[in-house]
C-alpha cells in the first residue's frame, strides 16, 4: 500500500516538472525569438514611419497635383522681360543648389500672402513637376488657400504673371498664359510645369543663378471679379420726323449778332438751330449755322452724344441758277448749350443774290436732317 502511494506521487512529481520544463522552453523559444525579431520591426517601424512622415507625406495639396490640371497650351503663353519688379510676392533663395541637391525636396512653397481677400502661395519645383513630365525644367504655380473662400462652391478668377530675376540685364523674366485661370476647391493649384529649363536657368552666363547659387521668383496676382457698374451705347437711326426747318421772316431787318430757333425734338433729345446773319465774328462776310444741344437738356458730365446730321439753307427760288446748300455734321456733343456748325456758311452776297433763291420774300428758310443720334444707358442708372 505504501510502495503504491510512493508510486503515485513519484508519477505526478515526474509530470510536474514536465510540464514546468515544457513551460520555461516555450518561453526560452519565444524569448529568443522575440529577441531575434525585435530588432528588424523596430527598424520596419522607424522606417515607415519615416516614408510616412518624409518621403511621402501626403497632404491636400498633393492630393490635388494632376498634371491635366496644369498644363496650358504653349500657343497661350506670352513670355518677355521687363524692369518692374513683381507687386504680389517676391522668393528669393540663397541656397538654390542645395534644393536640387535634395532627394527629399520636390518642391518649395512660401508663406502666404494676401491677393483679393485670399490667401495664396507660390510654389517653385527647383527639379520641376514630375508629374507635370516637367524634369529638368522649373516649374512655378500659385496656390490658393481654399479655407479663405466664402462658400465652398465659390470661384475666383485670377491673372497670374510669374517672374524670374535676369542678373545681367537687371530685368525679369516673365511668363504668363491669355487664358484666365479659375480657382475652386477642386482647383486650388495652377501654373507653369516648364518655365525654363535647367541649361538655361544653371549656366552663371545667363544670369538666373548668380553669386554661386542665388535667384529670385515672384508673381503678379490679379483678381478678376464681375463687374458691378457697366454702360449701353446704342445710335438710332431713321428716325419718324428726321427734320426740322425754320423760317427766318423778314431776314434783312435782323440786326442782333445771334438768332435760335424753336427747341425741337429728335430722337429723344431737344435741340436748336443757331444763325448768326452776319457772321459768327460779326464780319459780314458769310452767314454761320450751328445745330445745338438745347441749354435744357439732361446730360451727364461725362457722357458724349454722337450726332450725324445735314444742315441746309434751302433754296426757294424759281430760277435754275440756285440751289440747296448742304453740309454735313459727323460730332461728338459734349454739353447742353454747346454744337457744331459752319461759320462761313454761306457768303452773304450769294445769300443776297436775287436770283439765287435764297431770300424769297425777305425769308430766309434754313433745315437740320438727322440721320444718328446716339444715346447711352448707365447702369445702375
Amino acid at each position: 500500500m505504501k510502495s503504491h502511494y510512493t508510486n503515485t506521487i513519484y508519477v505526478v512529481y515526474l509530470l510536474f516538472c514536465l510540464l514546468i520544463g515544457s513551460a520555461s522552453a516555450q518561453s526560452l523559444i519565444r524569448q529568443s525569438t522575440d529577441d531575434r525579431n525585435t530588432p528588424r520591426q523596430q527598424e520596419n517601424v522607424a522606417k515607415a514611419d519615416s516614408i510616412l512622415g518624409e518621403a511621402h507625406y501626403l497632404d491636400k495639396g498633393d492630393l490635388e497635383i494632376s498634371s491635366r490640371d496644369y498644363k496650358v497650351s504653349p500657343s497661350n503663353q506670352v513670355t518677355g522681360m521687363r524692369s518692374r519688379p513683381p507687386m504680389s510676392y517676391s522668393l528669393k533663395m540663397e541656397s538654390f543648389n542645395t534644393l536640387l541637391q535634395s532627394t527629399n525636396t520636390e518642391r518649395y512653397e512660401s508663406r502666404p500672402f494676401s491677393v483679393g481677400g485670399y490667401n495664396w502661395s507660390l510654389i517653385v519645383y527647383p527639379k520641376g513637376n514630375i508629374q507635370d513630365s516637367a524634369s529638368g525644367f522649373i516649374s512655378l504655380y500659385v496656390a490658393i488657400d481654399n479655407s479663405t473662400f466664402v462658400a465652398a462652391h465659390e470661384e475666383v478668377f485670377a491673372d497670374l504673371r510669374f517672374y524670374v530675376f535676369k542678373k545681367t540685364e537687371r530685368k525679369y523674366f516673365t511668363i504668363k498664359d491669355t487664358n484666365i485661370w479659375r480657382y475652386n476647391i477642386f482647383k486650388t493649384m495652377w501654373g507653369f510645369p516648364r518655365v525654363l529649363p535647367h541649361a538655361t536657368f544653371t549656366n552663371p552666363s545667363n544670369g538666373y543663378l548668380f553669386d554661386g547659387d542665388h535667384c529670385e521668383f515672384g508673381v503678379d496676382v490679379t483678381i478678376h471679379t464681375p463687374f458691378q457698374r457697366s454702360e449701353l451705347f446704342t445710335v438710332a437711326r431713321n428716325f419718324p420726323n428726321p427734320r426740322y426747318t425754320w423760317t427766318i421772316q423778314k431776314f434783312s431787318t435782323l440786326l442782333g449778332d445771334v438768332y435760335f430757333s424753336d427747341v425741337f425734338s429728335i430722337g429723344g433729345r431737344s435741340w436748336n438751330i443757331q444763325v448768326n446773319p452776319s457772321g459768327q465774328t460779326g464780319e459780314g462776310r458769310a452767314l454761320s449755322m450751328f445745330l445745338l444741344l438745347n441749354a435744357n437738356e439732361k446730360i451727364r458730365p461725362y457722357e458724349k452724344i454722337y450726332v450725324r446730321a445735314r444742315l441746309r439753307v434751302l433754296n426757294k427760288g424759281a430760277s435754275p441758277k440756285g440751289r440747296t446748300i448742304e453740309k454735313s455734321l459727323d460730332n461728338w456733343f459734349t454739353g447742353p448749350g454747346l454744337g457744331w456748325g459752319y461759320r462761313e456758311f454761306i457768303s452773304l452776297a450769294d445769300l443776297r443774290d436775287p436770283e439765287s433763291g435764297y431770300l424769297v420774300n425777305d425769308k430766309l428758310t434754313v433745315q437740320v436732317e438727322m440721320e444718328a443720334i446716339s444715346s447711352t444707358r448707365y447702369f445702375p442708372s
